[in-house]
């Protein structure tokens, strides 16, 4: 038996008014949630035309989509949505003429975005964890919908047919997990490094401290619950109310501040030229569908969102370096710069917000200006709800003439600089030493 995928009432007149476009296809992204039972589309989003093939008409060949564009926008959306979404799979709108190969140019589709989606995470998917992708084709003359899913675990995967069901106000009223996480990374830069991998070093840095996440204990409303539990047990579910509202329940992260006795940790010395330090609080929100969602599964998605909000923010201000001050600056490590703060906008008709980030100076008609690009979504000013307080530490770079003691005062007075009570914003302040000058770093691996 196929899956079966539940969508909001509203995508279906959304694909209808995409299928009247006077052009041979239109390819776009659905995202949802994924569970054992069931599966939920909450959006679809066309791909955004290139500002070149604005003024050109389009070619008539499926050979001709540019699937880097297309994995390109995925990972942008990808950014912008809060734990528990994801990238359910991929559609397809086609005249009558090139409806044939339409499954061929699916399929494709549907592992490559997969394949780039995957290479940004910092988490690896369970192994009970739904591996099946959506692939959807529309006529744009019949109106006829076809659902089938690929299974992107396997790459020989064949098409399985799959159920394509319209529901009113489906996340009308999803459960909402919020937390604030505080961070303080420390993360070394080997002295055999060069600058341009300053970003695979923040990289491996994260990747530990992901690993600290997912092994932290998890307090909803004070308590630890267990993960097989009912997330809404105990409480009551609104019945007939299509209007959206969403339940929210804070969240605390107990995180481990050592390891237990029966793992073994060796010591280990390495000579670094600096290091990056990430510090601050970031705010974290993961939804769950109200079909009797388990604790586990919310908890994951809320680990999930921690992970990627923190790692998303740092690609975003290593590209806005290179394309402000391009790509062999060779000092992004001399000064410290400020990560973006993180915003959420609400979805039509639904109790779910998506998410983006927002440099300190970037004015609200920007964020409005991406939304529509990217989610083709128009967005009002008020209603984007800005969660973080923007806040700063200033760090000294180090200079050539300081000697070890001088560098051993100056990471103190660092590591003791404080930031307001409601700090709301990471720093990344990478702190250089010339080659002359080598610090040590104690860590366990």
């Amino acid at each position: 038996m196929g899956r079966t995928y539940f969508v909001e009432e509203a995508i279906g007149q959304y694909l209808s008014n995409l299928s009247t476009k006077v052009q041979p296809y239109v390819t776009g992204l659905l995202i949802g949630q994924c569970s054992v039972q069931k599966d939920y589309v909450i959006q679809a989003v066309r791909t955004p035309p290139k500002e070149e093939q604005k003024e050109v008409i389009n070619p008539s060949k499926l050979e001709s989509i540019d699937e880097e564009w297309i994995t390109t926008h995925a990972s942008q959306v990808s950014r912008m949505l809060p734990g528990g979404l994801l990238v359910l799979g991929v559609f397809i709108i086609t005249c009558p003429e090139l409806s044939k190969d339409s499954q061929n140019a699916l399929r494709k589709l549907v592992f490559a975005v997969e394949k780039s989606l995957t290479k940004r995470r910092l988490w690896k998917p369970a192994e009970e964890e739904v591996s099946e992708r959506a692939a959807l084709q529309i006529c744009s003359a019949t109106k006829k919908v076809v659902c089938r899913t690929y299974d992107v675990q396997d790459p020989k995967s064949s098409a399985k047919p799959a159920d394509w069901k319209y529901q009113s106000a489906l996340s009308a009223s999803w459960f909402a997990l919020d937390c604030t996480v505080n961070v303080n990374i420390h993360i070394p830069l080997l002295a055999t490094s060069s600058n341009h991998d300053l970003e695979k070093n923040i990289k491996n840095g994260l990747n530990r401290w992901a690993k600290q996440i997912e092994d932290s204990v998890f307090l909803i409303s004070g308590q630890v619950k267990d993960d097989d539990a009912e997330l809404l047990e105990g409480q009551k579910k609104s019945r007939g109310n299509t209007q959206s509202s969403s339940q929210f329940s804070d969240v605390k992260v107990l995180t481990q501040l050592s390891q237990g006795s029966s793992h073994r940790s060796t010591a280990t010395v390495q000579i670094c030229s600096g290091s990056v330090n990430l510090k601050g609080a970031v705010k974290c929100r993961a939804y769950t569908h109200n079909n009797k969602p388990k604790v586990k599964e919310a908890i994951q998605a809320l680990k999930r969102d921690i992970i990627n909000t923190l790692s998303d923010r740092c690609e975003i201000l290593f590209e806005d370096l290179i394309i402000n001050e391009g790509p062999h600056k060779k000092d992004f490590e001399m000064a410290y710069h400020v990560l973006p703060q993180r915003l959420f906008v609400p979805v039509a008709g639904s109790s779910v917000m998506l998410s983006d980030y927002r440099f300190g100076e970037e004015a609200i008609g920007e964020v409005q200006e991406r939304f529509v690009e990217m989610l083709d979504q128009s967005v009002q000013a008020e209603d984007i709800q800005i969660t973080e307080e923007i806040n700063t530490v200033g760090i000294c770079p180090v200079t050539d003439n300081v000697d070890d003691t001088q560098q051993k005062q100056l990471t103190k007075a660092t590591l003791l600089l404080k930031l307001q009570q409601n700090m709301g914003v990471v720093i990344a302040a990478a702190v250089a030493v010339f080659a002359s000058i080598f610090s040590f770093n104690y860590f366990s691996d």
